[in-house]
């Protein structure tokens, strides 16, 4: 059994008609047995966006800058201390005549339509609680008045985490999404402006809001800041660590595409604003997954892995989502029908050794699968022996995994723009409570770095065995088939999350 793929993004949901509003996330590397052909470069004079890849240091100066200019490109953004330039160009030529400039390391084109990208799909909409679902729920002495729907919060022990810390306000988690809501009264308290902007072009707009999500935008960065760190204040829910900072750094398009200038900005502008944990519930567009034979998805895996490494260098534990195709990352081929997404798409079979998902398959990525209410894999959630590292709930249909009551949603409560709250389901929603656990333990330990952060996030985590057999509608047939052992699977890694250890250990 497999959940629809998602025609465009990560931050696309599902509707909830099954039960399910599955928002985003992918996968891993992955190469073309018959790699799709370098992406088609506009040849009516219109401008695409392309990322050059240099020496750092060396990006913006010299004969690089000069041949840029000379090809027909106009330079957006240039990120020295990493090497990437971020260009503009109607030339139809411009990528493979800049491949060939001394220097270059890789260039490519980003998307495969013309700026800006349109897109007519429908990005869906959460389960909104509405004013007489919120009167009927039963609040609970010493909780949050909607903390009695959130049975994703005992299932990680953050219930207990909050009696002994809610985490630091010196710790800041960065949601690289669709943007954050910072007026709603459960994100207002913890929100960190500084770390926060907007960076849809791939060069950082700190106007004031910038970071917001318009009205016609989809909610989803804000429902993940939510999960995160909704401020323990007698107001709404609470997040996984209710005192920590959360910031939003917009990197989709109006059109809900997450393209690789916008990704490298938002990494980039993380590591140098002293963030301590991004989050990312999100593919880069337009290929699901990017192969490395091919010249201009190679450019843009190696963007986005030196933005990421360099987030990681300046002190940032990265989180990503594994993403909502029940595939298996694992496997010897995986068959893409959506890329890329921003044009037409077509099937193609690739083999995960060679292509990637972008970030979420990049080295360093904390790769996070989705649980639901009953402790079980998701069952849209991808998995892989060797690619999932932890596991945290995502939600899934109250059919395959129903909670207990006073919970009555199998799918994950969160903040949403307008000062509501809702329902959404996903790989989306498990990486944000992974982030949330990352800033427990980076506020337990404030001096750790990175790989500290990481290391305790793993050993930390509650052992779960494989689920075997999965048949998780139960009509006989195994859905998805799990690997590895008790303490370290393709279905849950190092197990689940585990918040109280992040606090007491």
């Amino acid at each position: 059994m497999t959940v629809p793929h998602p025609r465009h993004r990560r931050a696309l949901v599902i509707p909830v008609g099954m039960a399910m509003a599955t928002a985003l996330a992918f996968l891993p590397n992955a190469t073309a047995s018959a790699a799709q052909p370098a992406a088609q470069v506009a040849t009516d004079a219109t401008s695409l966006s392309y990322v050059v890849n240099v020496r750092p240091g060396k990006g913006s100066s010299g004969h690089v800058k000069k041949a840029i200019a000379e090809a027909g490109g106009t330079i957006v953004m240039s990120y020295d201390q990493i090497g990437v330039i971020v260009v503009h160009s109607a030339n139809a030529e411009f990528a493979r005549t800049i491949r060939k400039v001394r220097g270059v390391q890789s260039a490519g084109s980003t998307r495969t339509a013309p700026l800006p990208a349109q897109s007519t799909t429908d990005v869906g909409t959460p389960k909104v609680l509405t004013a007489e679902d919120l009167a009927d729920v039963e609040a609970v002495e010493g909780q949050d008045p909607l903390q009695s729907l959130q049975w994703d919060l005992p299932a990680i022990k953050a219930d207990k985490a909050h009696e002994k810390s809610l985490g630091s306000d010196r710790v800041t988690v960065a949601v690289i999404d669709t943007g954050v809501d910072d007026t709603h009264p459960d994100i207002a308290p913890n929100f960190d402006r500084e770390a926060s902007v907007n960076c849809v072009t791939g060069k950082p707009d700190t106007t004031d809001g910038a970071w917001r999500p318009s009205a016609a935008e989809s909610p989803h960065g804000t429902h993940v800041a939510g999960e995160i760190a909704a401020a323990k204040n007698g107001v709404g829910m609470t997040g996984v660590a209710p005192g920590v900072k959360v910031s939003g750094i917009k990197v989709s398009t109006t059109a809900g595409f997450f393209y690789t200038e916008a990704v490298v900005c938002g990494f980039v502008w993380a590591a140098e604003h002293g963030v301590d944990v991004t989050n990312n519930s999100y593919y880069t567009d337009p290929w699901y997954f990017n192969c490395k034979n091919d010249p201009d998805q190679k450019a843009l895996v190696e963007a986005i892995t030196r933005a990421s490494k360099y987030a990681e260098k300046k002190g940032a534990v990265n989180v990503a989502a594994a993403g909502n195709e029940n595939y298996d990352l694992a496997a010897d081929e995986i068959t893409d029908p959506v890329s890329p997404n921003d044009s037409t798409p077509s099937e193609r079979v690739i083999d995960p050794s060679e292509c990637y998902d972008i970030p979420t398959q990049l080295p360093g990525i904390v790769t996070v699968a989705a649980t639901g209410a009953k402790g079980l894999k998701s069952s849209f959630s991808n998995h892989g022996f060797g690619v999932i590292d932890i596991a945290a709930p995502g939600g899934d249909s109250t059919a395959y995994q129903k909670p207990e009551p006073p919970a009555t949603s199998g799918l994950i409560l969160g903040t949403l723009p307008g000062g509501k709250w809702g329902y959404m389901a996903g790989t989306s929603m498990a990486s944000p409570h992974v982030a949330g656990v990352a800033a427990l333990i980076k506020s337990t330990h404030p001096y750790a770095p990175p790989a500290l952060v990481k290391a305790l996030l793993y050993a930390e985590a509650d052992a779960t065995p494989c689920t075997d057999p999965y048949d998780i509608n139960g009509d006989g047939k195994v859905d998805a088939v799990c690997e590895g052992p008790k303490n370290y699977n393709g279905f849950y890694g190092w197990g689940m999350a585990d918040a109280l250890d992040a606090v007491t250990k």
